[in-house]
C-alpha cells in the first residue's frame, strides 16, 4: 500500500510539472522572446483587421498576376502535409516535373519544379522568383523592372547568415505587389 501511495504522488507530481506546468512556462517564454511567431506569423489584409495566411505556410496562387509557390505534394493542405515520397523512378514524378518544367521553361531552377518536404514551404529561390516575374509584369501591365525590385527588395538572406540559402515569401511578396501602385 505505502508503494501504491509513493506511486500516485509521483504521477500526480510529474502530471502537474510536465502536463501543466513546463508548457505553461515555455509557452510564457515563447510569447515574450517570440510574440509574432508563437502567434503563427500571421500575415493581415491591408487595413490589419483581417489574417490571409501565415508567413510560415504556402498557399496556393494560380493567377498570373501573382508569383507562384513551389508545387505542393498535398495541395497546400495543412493538415496531410508532407512530401510524396516519389523517388527518381516515379512515372508521376518524372510527369510532374515534365508539366512544371513546360510550365516555367527549360531554365526552371528547381524549386519550381518540385515539391518541398512538407509540401508547405513558403519560400522560393529568389531565382524562381524573378523567372517569374515577367509573366507577373505583363499581366499587371507594370514595368519589369519594377517587379524585379520589388522582387530583390523581399530576399530574405540565410538565417543567421550561414543556414540555408537566400529565399523570397511567395505570401509577403503577393501582398506587396497587391499594394502596389
Amino acid at each position: 500500500m505505502k508503494h501504491l501511495v509513493q506511486s500516485l504522488r509521483m504521477l500526480v507530481v510529474f502530471t502537474l510539472l510536465t502536463g501543466m506546468i513546463y508548457p505553461l512556462v515555455v509557452t510564457g517564454l515563447a510569447r515574450a522572446l517570440f510574440p509574432t511567431q508563437s502567434a503563427g506569423s500571421l500575415v493581415f489584409d491591408a487595413g490589419g483587421n483581417q489574417p490571409v495566411g501565415s508567413a510560415l505556410l504556402a498557399q496556393k496562387f494560380t493567377q498570373p498576376k501573382y508569383f507562384w509557390p513551389r508545387p505542393s505534394a498535398g495541395d497546400f493542405a495543412t493538415l496531410p502535409s508532407g512530401a510524396s515520397n516519389k523517388g527518381p523512378t516515379s512515372v508521376d514524378l518524372v510527369k510532374a516535373i515534365a508539366d512544371n518544367r513546360e510550365k516555367f521553361g527549360a531554365a526552371a531552377p528547381v524549386d519550381l519544379l518540385t515539391a518541398s518536404g512538407s509540401g508547405l514551404d513558403p519560400h522560393v529561390s529568389p531565382a524562381a522568383a524573378l523567372l517569374q516575374a515577367a509573366r507577373v509584369a505583363d499581366t499587371r501591365k507594370i514595368p519589369r523592372e519594377r517587379i524585379e525590385a520589388l522582387v530583390k527588395k523581399f530576399i530574405e538572406p540565410p538565417q543567421l547568415g550561414l543556414f540555408g540559402e537566400p529565399r523570397v515569401n511567395v505570401l509577403l511578396l503577393n501582398r506587396a505587389l497587391d499594394e502596389m501602385r
